[in-house]
């Protein structure tokens, strides 16, 4: 069974459309909404979806650890809550885990809607992989044993995917899916693309080089909003 855990706060105008098309997902699956404290209806809309809530502390990294704790799969997927992936997923996923060498993946991404933000980013994206980079954005899944074995997430308040990804690149091979699923581009909406892009490469190269992510949080402007 593969454990879908989806971290939100404040998500009442995207967790809708994301429990819905993971509901559609073919295959053994459970679905936890791990909550860090949301004012507005995501919790109303979860329980709503019939799928399970877990309360957390605030943070994305505890709030998606919360989650993998309450989880009874022997795969984890850590989806956004903004995030649409297409029916055949998990067996993407199971199909590429039943490889013993691989220790997780992650899928590709489509920003949706039409803004140069959303098309600029759609076209890097796939670039970052001859780098090795990705983020939490592409939804990282893993066996629960490798999790485990890792250490899973720490409670950093950025940069808590590199962090996860980096370990579980220590202990084994991570693919990367060329199946694509959709994921909001409101994180470009009435901004620069370039400048955020420069300011965000900027906080990667000084967690690269030892900075402190609770310090780098500091000085990043966490774009996602609730409408």
């Amino acid at each position: 069974m593969v454990s879908i855990v989806v971290p939100a706060l404040n998500e009442e105008a995207a967790l809708g459309a994301t429990l819905d098309a993971l509901a559609k997902l073919r295959g053994e699956k459970e679905i936890i909404v791990a909550d860090g404290g949301s004012k507005d209806r995501t919790i109303e809309i979860a329980r709503r979806c019939g799928v399970e809530v877990r309360h957390s502390e605030r943070g994305r990294g505890i709030q998606m650890h919360t989650g993998a704790c309450a989880a009874r799969g022997d795969i984890l997927w850590f989806v956004h809550a903004d995030t649409i992936p297409p029916p055949h997923a998990l067996e993407e996923l199971t199909q590429a885990l039943a490889d013993e060498r691989v220790s997780g993946g992650n899928f590709g991404l489509l920003f949706d809607g039409d803004s140069p933000g959303a098309r600029q980013a759609t076209f890097i994206y796939p670039l970052l992989r001859h780098v090795n980079l990705c983020y939490g954005d592409s939804t990282v899944f893993c066996r629960r044993q490798t999790y485990e074995q890792v250490g899973g997430f720490q409670q950093l308040a950025l940069f808590e995917d590199l962090d996860l990804l980096r370990r579980l690149r220590r202990a084994g091979r991570f693919v990367h899916l060329t199946t694509k699923i959709v994921t909001s581009s409101r994180r470009f909406e009435k901004r620069q693309f370039w400048a955020m892009c420069a300011h965000w490469s900027t906080l990667q190269i000084l967690y690269w080089c030892g900075a402190d992510p609770n310090w780098l949080a500091r000085h990043y402007q966490h774009v996602r909003r609730s409408t």
